[in-house]
C-alpha cells in the first residue's frame, strides 16, 4: 500500500530540505581551503584522489543507467546475444582502466605519505615560497589534558591553557604527550590531525600563511569534558607574536610542578590561563610521567628493565599514589617510587628511609 503526503506535508518536507540546503550553503569549508601549506598540500590531496576515484565511478553509473535503459523490457530493438560471453577490447577496458588508476593512487600516497610526514621539517613555507636557510622554527611543546589544552613554550618562556599563537610564514615545530588518554591535535586550517599519547612524544611542522584567528579542536573522544576541549589558535605578524609574548609575560603567573600538577587533575570548560615562566624540566618530567618527583620516570624503568629488571625486591619499591576523577573523588593507584625523592635524596631503600610513606598498605 502506497502514502501519499498531503499538501502540509509535502511544503514542510520541502521548506525543510531548502533551509537545510541554505544552512549548508554558508558553510565556511576550511578543511578544503585551508591557511596553512601542509593543510594545502592535504586538501590538493583529497582532490587528487577523488578525481582519480571518480574517472571509474562516473563511467560506472552513467553506463548502468544507459543499460538499464536501453535494455530495458519495452525496447524490442536491443540486441539480444544470450550466446556472448566474451570480448578482449572489452576485458581490457574493465581491467586495464583500474589498474591504471591504482597504480597512480598508490604513486601518489607514497609520494605524499614522505612529503607530507609530520615528523618531516618543512622545506618551504608555501608553494612560491621557499623556506631560508636561516629560519629556525618555533618550538610548541602540547600537553592533551582533562579536558584542556597545555602549550608551552620553551624558547619564550611562557606557557598558557586553551589558547596559543605563532608567526605567520614562520615554521612551527610541534611537541605532543597527553596526560591520560590518548587524544587527537586539529587545527583544520594548519594541518591534519596528530596524537597525543601518554608517556610517547610526537611531533608535527606546520605552518600559518595567512593571520587570523582560527579554531582547535580535540578530534577523538576522551571523556565526559571532550566536547568544551578547544582553543584558539592565532596566526600573528612577527610584532604581534612578540606583543602577544610579552603580555603573557607582564600578566601570567609560573608554572611549577606544584602548579602542573594542580593543573592536570581533570576540568571542564577551562578559561584562558596564563603562565609567565616554566619551571625548568617540566616537559621531560611529563614525557618521563613523574612530574612530582615521587614516580620513578619512565625513562629510569625502562632501562632498569633492559639491566634484567629489580626481581621480586623491586615490590618493596611500589607506593600509593592519589588523584581525583572529574567528580572531585579521591582515588588511589600503585606505582613505582622513585630512587631519588625530596624525602629521600640518597635513593637507600624503602625499609630505609621510612618506607611507611611509600611502601603499599593491606
Amino acid at each position: 500500500m502506497y502514502h501519499t503526503l498531503s499538501l502540509p506535508s509535502r511544503v514542510l518536507t520541502w521548506g525543510t530540505a531548502l533551509a537545510a540546503s541554505i544552512a549548508l550553503s554558508g558553510c565556511n569549508l576550511l578543511v578544503m581551503k585551508p591557511h596553512g601549506d601542509i593543510a594545502k598540500q592535504q586538501a590538493n590531496l583529497i582532490v587528487t584522489s577523488t578525481l582519480l576515484m571518480l574517472l571509474i565511478i562516473v563511467p560506472v553509473i552513467v553506463l548502468t543507467l544507459f543499460f538499464a535503459y536501453r535494455y530495458r523490457q519495452s525496447n524490442s530493438g536491443a540486441t539480444y546475444a544470450p550466446d556472448w560471453d566474451h570480448s578482449t577490447r572489452l576485458e581490457l577496458v574493465i581491467w586495464g582502466a583500474p589498474l591504471l588508476i591504482i597504480i597512480a593512487l598508490g604513486a601518489i600516497t607514497w609520494i605524499s605519505t614522505h612529503k607530507l610526514d609530520p615528523f618531516r621539517p618543512l622545506d618551504r613555507i608555501a608553494e612560491d615560497k621557499p623556506l631560508a636557510a636561516d629560519v629556525r622554527p618555533l618550538e610548541v611543546h602540547v600537553v592533551a589534558m582533562d579536558w584542556k589544552w597545555l602549550f608551552i613554550y620553551p624558547e619564550q618562556g611562557i606557557a598558557l591553557v586553551n589558547e596559543m599563537a605563532a608567526p605567520v610564514d614562520r615554521p612551527i615545530h610541534f611537541r605532543f604527550t597527553s596526560t591520560s588518554v590518548m587524544n587527537t591535535f586539529y587545527v583544520p586550517a594548519l594541518a591534519g590531525m596528530i596524537y597525543a599519547m601518554p608517556g610517547m612524544q610526537t611531533q608535527l611542522h606546520a605552518v600559518i600563511n595567512k593571520p587570523g584567528v582560527y579554531d582547535g579542536i580535540s578530534a577523538q573522544y576522551s571523556g565526559a569534558g571532550f566536547s568544551d576541549m578547544r582553543f584558539k589558535f592565532h596566526g600573528l605578524t612577527d610584532e604581534e607574536f612578540a606583543r602577544w609574548v610579552q603580555t603573557n609575560k607582564a600578566g601570567g603567573a609560573e608554572l611549577t610542578r606544584a602548579a602542573y600538577l594542580q593543573l592536570e587533575q581533570p576540568s571542564t570548560k577551562e578559561p584562558i590561563r596564563r603562565f609567565a615562566s616554566v619551571e625548568d624540566g617540566l616537559w621531560s618530567a611529563i614525557i618521563d610521567r613523574c612530574v612530582d618527583g615521587k614516580k620513578m620516570c619512565a625513562s629510569q624503568m625502562m632501562a632498569i628493565d633492559a639491566a634484567g629488571g629489580a626481581g621480586k625486591g623491586g615490590l618493596a619499591s611500589t607506593m600509593r599514589s592519589g588523584w581525583r576523577d572529574v567528580d572531585g573523588n579521591r582515588r588511589e593507584r600503585i606505582v613505582v617510587a622513585a630512587l631519588c625523592t625530596p624525602t629521600n635524596p640518597l635513593g637507600l631503600p624503602l625499609e630505609t628511609a621510612d618506607a611507611s610513606a611509600t611502601a603499599p598498605k593491606n
